[in-house]
């Protein structure tokens, strides 16, 4: 916004600053939203793994719902007595979900061949080789 188009007399000059950032966002949003539609989607999700995928799925329906909270709310009807309310606490769930997914995949794996060597390993096991020598030697005959 620039000054020239600015009439102060028309809202409370407290709130420039806030109309200011909130303009700043909006052309962010709209320059991100150029971005994503200049790919086809198919294109896109072609490139992408699953799990990426759900994620970009995930953050794009979470950006809508949104964006009609935000228009609710700019129309006077309050948001949190609407059926938006919901979906979005419905969409954090599956985002929980993916995120424990993604968790579960960079946690470190057990390689069950190699903990099982080393308890094996670890532990004294006696045979019969080790029977012979473990007893205590025998004292020598004496000789006459």
């Amino acid at each position: 916004m620039s000054e020239d188009d600015i009439n102060t007399e028309e809202y409370p000059t407290e709130i420039h600053d806030y109309l200011a950032a909130f303009e700043k966002s909006l052309d962010s949003v709209d320059e991100m939203l150029k971005t994503m539609m200049s790919v086809s989607r198919s294109e896109l999700l072609q490139k992408l793994e699953p799990l990426v995928q759900a994620k970009m799925d995930l953050v794009s329906v979470y950006t809508l719902n949104s964006l009609f909270w935000v228009y609710l709310a700019t129309q006077g009807i309050n948001p949190k007595e609407h059926p938006v309310k919901q979906e979005l606490e419905r969409i954090r769930t599956y985002m929980n979900k993916v995120k424990e997914i993604a968790d579960k995949k960079k946690a470190s794996k057990l390689n069950k061949g190699a903990a099982s060597r080393f308890v094996r390993n670890a532990l004294w096991e006696p045979n019969s080789e080790n029977e012979h020598t473990s007893k205590t030697p025998a004292k020598g005959k004496k000789r006459k």
